[in-house]
């Protein structure tokens, strides 16, 4: 098996000491950093090459932070109209998946370059990274 087998294989036991340690590390520093940032290279080499990902120039790696759970609709000062059924502000359901939301962002961000493909990072209660 080469290296990249090895590592797959580690990421998949997600519950080992190891990987709760390192998980629980990783998040800690990925909370300080803001929520769009560039990495100088990808926390999980094996999925960033399969999902199209080469170590050469012109590629690049962002980390994004997306908040997990509903939606919350964007009204001014709560003023809702319509029908009580409409009124909800905390939970709408998001349209798009959390992936997407996060390729969106880096693509409004860095608006001269061009979205790949993005894979998952880390998680904690109240976010999620990924790896666009």
């Amino acid at each position: 098996m080469g290296a990249y087998k090895y590592l797959e294989e580690m990421w998949r036991k997600k519950q080992s000491d190891v990987m709760r340690f390192l998980a629980r590390l990783r998040t800690w520093e990925y909370r300080q950093l803001p929520a769009v940032h560039r990495c100088s290279r990808p926390t999980r080499p094996d999925k960033a090459r399969k999902v199209g990902y080469k170590a050469k120039q012109g590629y690049l790696v962002y980390r994004v932070r997306v908040k997990r759970g509903d939606r919350k609709k964007r009204v001014a000062k709560g003023i809702v109209y319509g029908k009580p059924c409409g009124q909800g502000i905390n939970k709408w359901k998001a349209v798009r998946n959390l992936r997407n939301i996060a390729e969106e962002r880096v693509g409004r961000k860095c608006g001269g370059l061009r979205v790949l493909n993005s894979y998952w990072v880390a998680q904690d209660a109240v976010h999620k990274w990924f790896e666009v």
